[in-house]
């Protein structure tokens, strides 16, 4: 039960402040979250501290996630009795992991809610209220698709679009599975009507996210359908930037190389998980490729797109793991050149195969072996990124990306591959969401500069809702889930497509 608080403000003047941990997906989560609180007729705090309604959208991954969680509700706890009527809430994958565990230990706690029904978060918080006690309410199946619920994008200029939810695999090392269940994808025809949407708001880059996009449409039979969902994302006037996250190398397969290398808007940039370079460690894992497919099918994409880059996932010190086994996947980063990597020492999550398996190993161990990886992935990206010095690159203007702008003069974005670059206005004053291109003068191995002046900036739409401080707000679109009998056609395709 949760403390007894002072009656509650006018439902009115209620403010949120959604607070996000881990994951692209936990991103795009809150975003609905966001949607459906404005909905309910919240408005966001101008002050997160002063929120009428906290809500932690967490993540389970990573070994410190519990402790990261418990100590944020413990700071929160003398700001909630300072203030009558605040409430928290806690959802996403370490809220469907513990459960009513969280109110045991954090009884200040108002709601706990799964990542399979976020679309009672409003109704949750309004019974708490009402009953003056805690409300948990985890479900083990997906109750909506979450592109059914309202969206608050945080962007003008770049979103994330769902085409599934959900994970097939069981690599020994994750949780996710459990937490967000078997693999749900939505129909073609709903994901590009979302697209479609946003580029019609002037949004220029859409991402196309789950938990494994080259997996999609197991539920309707066609293994094929990735390709031509990006084929299709092609025809979409006004979008010009199209993104995906994340593939797994046993479904990749050679249609996806060529949509990519033969759509005009889909990004010469791949993020493709490789967790190790030992084929021993991949099987311990249950990673159902070996290093040798892994590379065949960067060999395959550098072939059809020499300026790709490549980026990926590993994971040092999983149980079991020899030093002969940390030297191969040093020799595949080597052969890989990455442009960059996210790096991770195992932990142990409880409820996944691996923290059972003997040999967990030491420490000190892990430490060493994860130094010597970020050295060696640093020695590449920058070697990589050093032959970019001279060249001409299109810049999408972002917010935040770059900590030391406001002290150097510069603005900064992402290239068309991804690579961050840090980039002189000379005068002009582009705004987030415009599109600048310019002349790389240096390189380090996490970014770029660029400080002459630039050689064209162009004004575009996104720019323009940014100035105004208009970010898309789209109602949700119809369940996205297979039905029985026949497809129904896809939208019909606009003539042309971006040329960029």
């Amino acid at each position: 039960m949760t403390e007894t608080l002072p009656e509650a403000l006018p439902s009115a003047a209620r403010t949120y402040d959604v607070r996000t941990y881990g994951c692209q997906m936990n991103v795009h989560d809150s975003e609905r979250i966001s949607g459906l609180m404005e909905d309910a007729g919240y408005v966001r705090a101008t002050e997160a501290d002063a929120a009428d309604v906290v809500v932690f959208n967490t993540c389970a991954v990573r070994e410190n996630a519990d402790n990261r969680l418990y100590g944020n509700l413990g700071h929160l706890r003398p700001t909630k009795l300072k203030h009558p009527g605040m409430q928290i809430a806690v959802g996403g994958c370490l809220a469907q992991k513990d459960r009513g565990d969280i109110v045991k230990r954090a009884p200040w706690v108002d709601v706990v809610f799964g990542t399979h029904n976020i679309g009672s978060l409003p109704t949750l918080l309004e019974r708490a209220r009402h009953n003056q006690e805690a409300e948990v309410e985890i479900l083990e199946s997906l109750e909506v698709f979450p592109s059914t619920l309202p969206t608050k994008r945080e962007s003008t200029y770049a979103g994330w679009v769902s085409i599934s939810v959900g994970c097939n695999n069981t690599c020994t090392f994750c949780i996710v599975p459990s937490l967000r269940g078997k693999e749900k994808d939505r129909r073609p025809g709903e994901i590009l009507a979302e697209v479609q949407a946003l580029a019609a708001e002037g949004v220029l880059e859409v991402t196309l996210l789950g938990q494994n996009v080259n997996s999609y449409g197991v539920e309707f039979g066609d293994r094929l359908a990735f390709g031509k969902l990006l084929r299709a994302c092609g025809e979409i006037d006004g979008l010009e930037r199209v993104r995906f996250t994340s593939p797994h190398p046993k479904d990749f397969t050679d249609d996806v190389i060529a949509a990519m290398a033969e759509t005009p808007n889909v990004c010469h940039s791949l993020h493709m998980p490789l967790q190790s370079g030992s084929d021993r460690v991949l099987k311990a894992m249950r990673r159902s490729y070996r290093s040798e497919k892994y590379l065949g099918i960067i060999d395959k994409v550098r072939a059809a797109m020499p300026d790709a880059a490549i980026t990926t996932d590993i994971i040092v010190g999983f149980p079991g793991e020899t030093e002969e086994d940390f030297v191969q996947t040093l020799d595949v980063v080597r052969q890989a050149r990455f442009s960059s990597a996210f790096t991770f020492q195992y932990s142990k999550r409880p409820g996944t195969p691996a923290a059972t398996m003997d040999e967990q190993l030491p420490k000190q161990v892990v430490q060493e072996r994860y130094e010597r990886l970020i050295a060696t992935l640093e020695e590449i990206s920058w070697a990589e990124n050093k032959r970019l010095v001279g060249e001409r690159v299109e810049v999408l203007v972002a917010v935040g990306e770059g900590r030391k702008d406001e002290r150097t003069g510069r603005l900064s974005g992402r290239a068309r591959d991804g690579r961050l670059v840090h980039f002189a206005t000379g005068g002009l004053t582009p705004r987030p969401g415009d599109v600048v291109e310019t002349v790389i003068t240096y390189a380090a191995p996490h970014h770029l500069n660029a400080d002459g002046d630039p050689l064209s900036h162009r004004r575009t739409r996104a720019g323009d809702a940014y100035e105004a401080g208009r970010t898309p707000r789209l109602p949700g679109v119809s369940l996205g889930l297979p039905s029985v009998g026949v497809p129904p056609p896809l939208p019909a395709s606009t003539a042309g497509g971006c040329s960029l």
